[in-house]
């Protein structure tokens, strides 16, 4: 699986970007998705998942209520819509597939994600 993560930029606080991750490969609808991201001088954090079919979604504390992850099997993509921005979403977001094959299971941790997309950038200004 090849993941192609797009959809980032500059926005003011408060603003909206929606991240969109493309997959390879003909098993998209076999991989639970998320979406990671990273900040300067910090570790790589959870920040969204998603099943397999789309019926269950996970979310960290700090992005529930602003952030939605969705998939499209037919477009085999991923994306997260972020709402109400905040200069700490600043970050490099990486989207991954998991190779957790549970049904109904969005996965929460890094160790169950194979597969790493290049990352896209979104700064937030106050």
């Amino acid at each position: 699986v090849q993941l192609q993560a797009s959809g980032g930029g500059l926005v003011q606080a408060g603003g909206s970007l929606r991240l969109s991750c493309a997959a390879s490969g003909r098993t998209f609808s076999s991989n639970a998705m998320g979406w990671f991201r990273q900040a300067p001088g910090k570790e790589r954090e959870f920040v969204a998942a998603i099943s397999r079919s789309g019926n269950v979604t996970d979310y960290a504390d700090s992005v529930k209520g602003r952030f939605t992850i969705s998939r499209d099997n037919a477009k085999n993509t991923v994306y997260l819509q972020m709402n109400s921005l905040r200069p700490e979403d600043t970050a490099v977001y990486y989207c991954a597939a998991s190779t957790n094959y549970r049904p109904s299971y969005a996965p929460h941790f890094q160790s169950e994600y194979a597969y790493w997309g290049q990352g896209t950038q979104v700064t937030v200004s106050s």
